[in-house]
């Protein structure tokens, strides 16, 4: 599974979602601009001790991401598609991006990718989720999808056992 974000502004956001990658065992894709720089406590302070086990890729560009990624079937969030993110069917190998926290995902990109557009429904006119919150949602669905490949599906209990019970 592969994580892109176009251009993210709050470095607190792609923290929690370069923890969310490790833990989940997916590669994370930055494109450029940036809104900060990958060595600010910001970021380190969201992904904990997680940031040196991120398998991420930072690129020049969307331009540069597309070159790189040839093959990619990227499914791109945002409020505005047509079609719940439930209602597609993910690959293992599939990109989920989202855009930048001010204005997500250009329209015209959306426009040229519209079969691949997904959005998470919302009650009222609220504008959209946390980005970070966004990524979880998605990300998890489509790891369920995948039948949670290569994922610890039991938890342990630190002082107890679970045959205790």
């Amino acid at each position: 599974m592969n994580i892109v974000l176009l251009e993210p502004e709050i470095p607190a956001n792609t923290g929690n979602i370069g923890r969310t990658c490790v833990a989940t065992g997916t590669r994370l894709h930055l494109i450029e601009p940036l809104g900060f720089r990958l060595d600010e406590k910001e970021i380190r302070r969201a992904g904990l001790d997680y940031w040196k086990d991120l398998d991420v890729t930072v690129y020049k560009n969307y331009q540069d991401f597309l070159d790189k990624n040839q093959d990619a079937k990227v499914f791109m969030a945002t409020t505005k598609a047509q079609h719940s993110y439930t209602q597609v069917q993910y690959d293992p190998d599939c990109y989920l991006m989202f855009g930048k926290e001010s204005a997500g995902i250009p329209e015209e990109l959306l426009l040229k990718n519209k079969q691949n557009t997904i959005r998470i429904p919302m009650v009222g006119d609220i504008r959209s989720l946390n980005l970070g919150n966004s990524v979880a949602i998605i990300l998890y669905e489509a790891m369920r999808q995948n039948n949670f490949e290569g994922m610890r599906m039991e938890g342990q209990l630190h002082r107890h056992s679970w045959d205790e019970a």
